[in-house]
C-alpha cells in the first residue's frame, strides 16, 4: 500500500492520536533484527478478535506474501510495531499450522535492516530452487516488494530471517508509480509470473514473468479504472471442474473479473468487474487488500483481507477470517464464493440446533433465549414463501433492556441481506454469521454473498444475548445452528526456539516472550514445562541470567517441575540438583547478563553435564531417583531468559578446548551452529592455542557486515581474523591494520568454508575448495595466541571449526 495511505485514512487515524504511545515509529538495527517489539498480551483485551487474527500490538494493515511452506502457514503483513497509526513500514509475521491457530512470530522485514521501501508485496515458496537460492534443507521463502519498481528478499529458514538478494538492489525497474508486487507460478508455461500496480497512464498492472524469480521480463500491461493498489491473481477450476480453469484478476478493493492468462497477457470479456466482498471495500475498511496464499498443500485458493476497523488499547486492524475460494456458473457469468475455511471446526464447543420452527412476530418468542455467548457461529435457512412478515434476522449481543450491539436483517420485500442484495433461492433464504468480539462475518447463497465487518461487541455478561426476530408476520425456520468457538490464541511460541513440543505449562513465575527467547520473573523456583519427555539421551539450552540467582535446565520431570535440573548459580557454580538433594557442583565464575550454554547428556543413572561447548563434562554423577519425565527451564529467584532449547546431539561442532568465552556480543548454540550477534566486533573464544597450524571452518553472514576466524589471539580477541565480508572481500586484519584483501562476492545468508595456514609470520588464508590461497601475506605482530570466531555488525554463524 502507498505511503499516502494517510490521505485515505484520516478519519481513522485522528481518532487514534489520544491512544498512540510515546515511542515514535523507528527503523532496526542489524543487531537488534529480529526485533519482537510486543508487551505480552493473554489477548483478552475488550474488541479484540478471538478467532480473527491482530499483531499482538501496533499497526497492521494489508496482507503480504501469505505462502504455505515447511509446514506452516505464514502470514505477513503491513505492520507499524511501534505505534497505533501507519508509519515506517515494516513487514509483520505470524505463523499457523492450520489457517485457525496463529502465533505471532519477530518482525520478518524491518528498515534500517533490509534495504527498499518494505510496502506490500507477495511471496512464494521455491521448492524446485529454481532461484538458486536455496543454502539448506529448508525450502527457500521468496517475498517481493519496494515502490517504483521489486526487489527481491528471502530466507532459507522459514521465515525466522530474511536477506536482500543482491542487496536489496530493484530486480524491476519501473519509472511511474507503482507498489504492491504479486507472484505466482504459471503452471501452463512452467515460469513464473508477476503483476505489479502502476499508474502508467492509469490504474492497472504490468505483468513479468521470470524462469528464476530474480531475472524478470515485462511481458504486457493491463489498463483498467478500477484497478488501484494491491492487485492479486489467480486460477479456480469453474464450478469445480479441474479441466475448467478461469484466471482472475482482483484490487484492494475486492473487485475482480474473471478471464484467461495465455502466460503473457491476461484477457477478459467483461464490460466492467464485479465485488468480491459486500463490506466497506476501501483503505481502513472492513475488507481490503485481500491476497491468497501460495503452496496451501490440498489445492484449496485461500484468501484473508485487512480489516482496518478493529482496534484496541495496544492494537489497530485485524485480518478477515481465512476464506477458501470458488468460483461457480450463474445466469449472469462466473461469480466468486467465499466460504470460511474448514479448520474453524477446531474451535468448536458446546452446539444447538433446531428445525421446523415458526418465528412469529405475535409471539415475541426467542429460539436462542438462555443463550449467552461471545464468540460463535450460526447457519440458518430460513423458507420465505408465504412468509407474513416484512423482515426478520438476528439481533447480536443483546442486553436485558432489549438493545443490541447489532442486527442482521432480511428484508423479504427488497430481497436484502443488510441492504444488499440476495435473491432466494428456490423461496430459501440460507445464512451463515461468524461473530468474534470486534468482527463479524456473514455469508449467504453458497458464498457469493460475503460482507465483513468490524462491530464493537460488548463482551460484558449481560451483553452476550441472541434474538431471533421476525418483525410484522411470521417467517419459517427451516433449520438453525448455533455453535460456540473458543478461543484460538496462545498454542505455540512466539520465541523461544527448539524442538520440544508444546503445549508448555507454567509451574511457578511468570514467563513471557522476548526477542531473545522466553523471560521468566520468579520469586522462588519457577518452571515452565513443555509436553517433551525422555529418559535417556542429550538436552541442551541457552541460559542467560538477568537478575535471577540461578536458572538451567530441567529433565525428567513431572508437570509441576519436580525432576532434575542442571543450572548456572550467580554463588559461582553449575549445579546439578533435584528436589531436596544438591547431587554435584563445579566451582566457575557465572556473571549475571553474559549468555551460557548447557548440555546435559543422561544414560540410566548416570548424568553429565557440559558448560560452554567444551570438551569435558564438568559434572560428571550418578543418581537413580527419576528415570524419565518431561523436559522444560528453571529459574530461581528473579528473571533470567531461556532460549535454543533442544534434544539431541546437533549443535556446535569444534575442535577439542575447553570452556569457550564471548568478548563482546551475544553467542547462542542452535542445532545449525554457533550464531553471534554482534553491533560492533565481538568474539567467541576458546581456551586452545597456537602457533603454527591449519584452521578452517564454516562461516555464515545471517544479516550484516561480516564473520571469521580468529587465531593468536589475547583473551579479548585481540589477533589476527581471517574473514568473509558481505561487501565483497575476504579479508584479513589485526586491530589497527587491514593486512591483505581479495575481492569476491559474499552473499548473506550463504555459508562459505575458511582455511587459514600459518607459518611464522607467513599467513595463507583460502576460500571454499580453492588449491591456492586467496591471500598469502606476512606479519609479524602475533606470533601465538587463542583460537575463536569473530562476528563484526552482523548476525553470524560458524560451524565445523577444525585445527590441525
Amino acid at each position: 500500500m502507498r505511503r499516502k495511505v494517510r490521505a485515505l485514512l484520516v478519519a481513522l487515524v485522528s481518532s487514534l492520536v489520544a491512544v498512540l504511545p510515546g515511542t515514535p515509529a523507528v527503523a532496526g538495527t542489524v543487531s537488534d533484527y529480529s526485533e519482537f517489539p510486543y508487551p505480552a498480551t493473554t489477548y483478552s483485551e475488550p474488541y479484540r478478535g478471538q478467532f480473527h487474527f491482530s499483531s499482538q500490538s501496533g499497526w497492521m494493515n494489508d496482507p503480504n506474501g501469505l505462502v504455505y511452506a515447511n509446514g506452516l502457514y505464514h502470514f505477513y503483513y503491513q505492520h507499524n510495531p511501534h505505534g497505533l497509526a501507519w508509519d515506517t513500514m515494516h513487514w509483520g509475521h505470524a505463523t499457523s499450522p492450520d489457517l485457525v491457530h496463529w502465533t505471532q512470530k519477530p518482525i520478518a522485514l524491518e528498515p534500517g535492516v533490509h534495504p527498499g521501501t518494505l510496502f506490500s508485496g507477495g511471496g512464494v515458496v521455491d521448492k524446485a530452487n529454481t532461484s538458486g537460492l536455496k543454502t539448506g534443507t529448508l525450502d527457500p521463502i521468496v517475498v517481493f516488494a519496494n515502490t517504483n519498481g521489486v526487489s527481491v528478499y528471502y530466507s532459507n529458514d522459514n521465515g525466522q530471517t530474511f536477506q536482500a538478494y543482491d542487496k536489496g538492489r530493484k530486480q524491476i525497474e519501473i519509472p511511474n508509480e507503482s507498489r504492491d508486487p504479486k507472484v505466482f507460478w504459471d503452471a501452463a508455461h512452467r515460469r513464473w509470473a508477476m503483476v505489479v500496480w502502476s499508474d502508467q497512464g492509469g490504474n492497472g498492472v504490468n505483468i513479468y514473468t521470470s524462469k528464476n524469480l530474480l531475472d524478470w521480463t515485462f511481458a504486457s500491461r493491463y489498463s483498467a479504472p478500477w484497478l488501484f493498489e494491491c492487485p492479486d491473481m489467480f486460477q479456480l477450476p469453474l464450478d469445480g471442474r479441474t479441466g475448467q480453469q478461469r484466471w482472475v484478476l482482483t484490487s484492494a478493493s475486492s473487485q475482480y473479473v474473471v478471464g484467461s492468462f495465455d502466460g503473457t497477457a491476461f484477457r477478459t470479456d467483461w464490460s466492467g468487474p464485479q465485488q468480491m466482498d459486500l463490506g466497506t471495500t476501501h483503505a481502513g475498511g472492513s475488507f481490503y487488500a485481500a491476497q491468497t496464499f501460495n503452496d496451501v498443500p490440498d489445492g484449496r485458493t485461500v484468501q484473508m483481507a485487512w480489516q482496518g476497523g478493529n482496534r484496541g488499547s495496544t492494537w489497530t486492524g485485524n485480518a478477515t477470517f481465512p476464506a477458501a475460494l470458488g468460483l461457480v456458473s450463474t445466469p449472469d457469468g462466473p461469480r466468486i464464493t467465499r466460504t470460511p475455511v474448514a479448520e474453524l471446526s477446531s474451535l468448536a464447543s458446546e452446539t444447538r440446533s433446531w428445525k421446523n420452527q415458526t418465528v412469529n412476530a405475535a409471539k415475541g418468542d426467542n429460539l436462542f433465549a438462555g443463550i449467552k455467548a461471545d464468540t460463535y457461529e450460526i447457519t440458518a435457512q430460513f423458507d420465505v414463501k408465504g412468509a407474513s412478515a416484512g423482515r426478520f434476522g438476528f439481533d447480536l449481543h443483546t442486553r436485558s433492556d432489549g438493545s443490541a450491539d447489532r442486527s442482521v436483517v432480511y428484508d423479504i420485500a427488497a430481497q436484502t441481506l443488510q441492504g444488499k442484495p440476495l435473491k432466494p433461492k428456490n423461496g430459501k433464504v440460507e445464512l451463515r454469521m461468524l461473530v468474534d468480539r470486534g468482527q463479524l462475518e456473514i455469508f449467504a447463497d453458497g458464498g457469493k454473498y460475503s460482507l465483513s465487518d468490524n462491530a464493537d461487541f460488548d463482551s460484558a455478561a449481560d451483553s452476550q444475548g441472541i434474538r431471533l426476530f421476525a418483525d410484522g408476520g411470521k417467517v419459517k425456520l427451516d433449520s438453525a445452528a448455533f455453535t460456540r468457538l473458543n478461543t484460538s490464541w496462545g498454542t505455540s511460541q512466539s520465541t523461544l526456539a527448539g524442538n520440544l513440543k508444546g503445549p508448555w505449562h507454567a509451574a511457578g513465575g511468570s514467563w513471557s516472550d522476548v526477542s531473545g527467547g522466553k523471560r521468566v520473573s520468579t520469586g522462588g523456583d519457577g518452571f515452565y514445562i513443555s509436553a517433551s519427555s525422555g529418559a535417556d539421551g542429550v538436552y541442551q539450552g541457552d541460559i542467560t541470567l538477568d537478575t535471577a540467582r540461578a536458572a538451567g535446565l530441567t529433565f525428567r520431570a513431572g508437570a509441576s517441575g519436580a525432576g532434575y535440573t542442571a543450572n548456572i548459580d550467580t554463588s559461582g557454580v553449575v549445579k546439578l540438583w533435584r528436589p531436596g538433594k544438591d547431587i554435584a557442583a563445579h566451582s566457575t565464575p557465572i556473571t549475571a547478563g553474559r549468555t551460557y550454554h548447557l548440555k546435559v547428556q543422561t544414560v540410566g543413572p548416570r548424568i553429565r553435564v557440559w558448560l560452554d561447548n567444551g570438551s569435558e563434562p564438568v559434572i560428571d554423577a550418578t543418581d537413580t531417583a527419576y528415570t524419565s519425565g518431561l523436559f522444560g527451564v528453571n529459574a530461581y529467584d528473579g528473571t533470567a531468559t531461556v532460549q535454543n532449547l533442544n534434544t539431541g546431539s546437533a549443535g556446535f561442532t569444534a575442535f577439542p578446548a575447553g570452556r569457550w568465552t564471548p568478548r563482546g556480543g551475544t553467542w547462542t548454540v542452535t542445532p545449525a551452529g554457533l550464531r553471534g550477534n554482534s553491533a560492533q566486533d565481538g568474539f567467541y573464544l576458546s581456551d586452545r592455542s597456537g602457533g603454527d597450524f591449519t584452521y578452517e571452518g564454516d562461516l555464515s553472514v545471517t544479516n550484516g557486515t561480516a564473520a571469521g576466524l580468529t587465531f593468536r589471539a589475547g583473551a579479548d580477541g585481540v589477533g589476527y581474523t581471517a574473514n568473509i565480508d558481505t561487501n565483497g572481500t575476504v579479508k584479513l586484519w589485526r586491530p589497527g591494520r587491514d593486512i591483505a584483501a581479495h575481492t569476491a562476492p559474499v552473499i548473506e545468508g550463504r555459508t562459505y568454508h575458511l582455511k587459514v595456514r600459518t607459518d611464522g609470520s607467513r599467513i595463507r588464508v583460502w576460500l571454499g575448495d580453492g588449491a591456492d590461497p586467496v591471500i598469502d601475506a606476512t606479519d609479524t605482530a602475533y606470533t601465538e595466541g587463542l583460537f575463536g570466531v569473530n562476528g563484526f555488525a552482523a548476525h553470524t554463524l560458524a560451524q565445523n571449526l577444525k585445527v590441525s
